[in-house]
């Protein structure tokens, strides 16, 4: 199969015909064979309904509906572990990515050698305050801890590389981060595509203001899996052993003064407090990295690596 292409929703009825249809009309025109995988991600609507009467009339087309909402990482998790074809094309179900964009996504993957296209909404039709300046901050701050360079990292409209998406799990709010995940295991040859950003036809936004918030928080558990995950002590034990030195340094330095100056009291100066909290602080992350280690090492993934290529020429 040529593409996958993967439709997170939560309350988008008015728009899923119209998406499958122009879906469809691009497939066909290209002649690619396809399945697309809707992902109803606990709508109250008829949500439900539509994807079963769509794929009834296109058996292209196939649904996953979950019980509750649990947010777009889960339904994009479920769209990787779902789809067959050999490039995975994700887009939203509000028609403000177009299907227009499938044909060069799919031809960056397979002709240019590409592991990961993310679209670039250049010219966006969102309010500029809400929207876009804070998506300008969250790409910034991004690329900047990240080292992945993408104007847009949070564009639903993306083309993998069927490892790729092989080769990752996405939970949380970290689907804004597949690109980072990505390149963190090995995958680096991630392009950029300028695509039509449209305006919405239907309804209105899912995503609140909260989502900024839960973003950095996710890019912080990712840096901290993605380079500690295997051997957390490098971090807890170094950020440890510094505290405990410097409050081993300041304490020394204030019983050399005593010791010179019998008429000061180390525990009437401030910063033997400061000495002792360093101190304190320091053994507890030392402690804190010795247990991470502890469980890493007995954890069952423990020795679980991406294998990119096996070369044996006695077999």
């Amino acid at each position: 199969m040529d593409i996958s292409v993967i439709v997170p929703l939560k309350n988008e009825e008015e728009s899923l015909p119209e998406l499958a249809a122009w879906i469809d009309r691009v497939m066909q025109e290209h002649r690619y064979s396809y399945e697309v995988w809707m992902i109803d991600d606990g709508s109250t609507d008829n949500s439900w309904d539509i994807i079963q009467q769509i794929a009834a009339a296109n058996p292209n087309v196939k649904g996953i509906k979950f019980q509750r909402n649990y947010g777009k990482s889960a339904a994009l998790n479920e769209g990787f572990r779902a789809s067959q074809g050999d490039v995975i094309i994700t887009m939203d179900a509000d028609l403000q990515d177009s299907p227009d964009e499938i044909p060069e996504l799919y031809r960056m993957i397979k002709e240019d050698g590409f592991d990961l296209v993310s679209g670039w909404k250049k010219k966006r039709y969102d309010s500029r305050l809400t929207k876009n300046l804070p998506s300008k901050l969250y790409n910034y701050t991004t690329t900047r801890m990240s080292g992945v360079h993408l104007h847009d990292m949070n564009c639903g409209l993306k083309s993998y590389r069927r490892k790729v998406i092989k080769s990752i799990e996405v939970y949380g709010e970290m689907h804004r981060y597949i690109p980072v995940i990505a390149k963190w295991n090995g995958f680096r040859k991630i392009g950029e595509k300028v695509v039509e950003h449209r305006a919405r036809k239907y309804g209105t936004s899912k995503f609140g203001l909260e989502r900024f918030i839960n973003g950095f928080l996710d890019l912080a558990s990712i840096m901290f899996i993605s380079k500690f995950g295997k051997r957390p002590m490098h971090l807890f034990g170094a950020l440890g052993t510094l505290s405990f030195i410097v409050g081993f340094g300041i304490a020394l330095y204030l019983a050399i003064q005593k010791i010179a100056y019998a008429q000061y009291k180390m525990t009437e100066r401030p910063i033997f407090f400061l000495a002792l909290l360093a101190m304190i602080i320091g053994s507890q992350l030392f402690l804190t990295g010795f247990i991470g280690e502890l469980v890493t090492r007995n954890a069952p993934e423990r020795n679980e690596y991406l294998v990119e290529t096996i070369l044996d020429r006695t077999k």
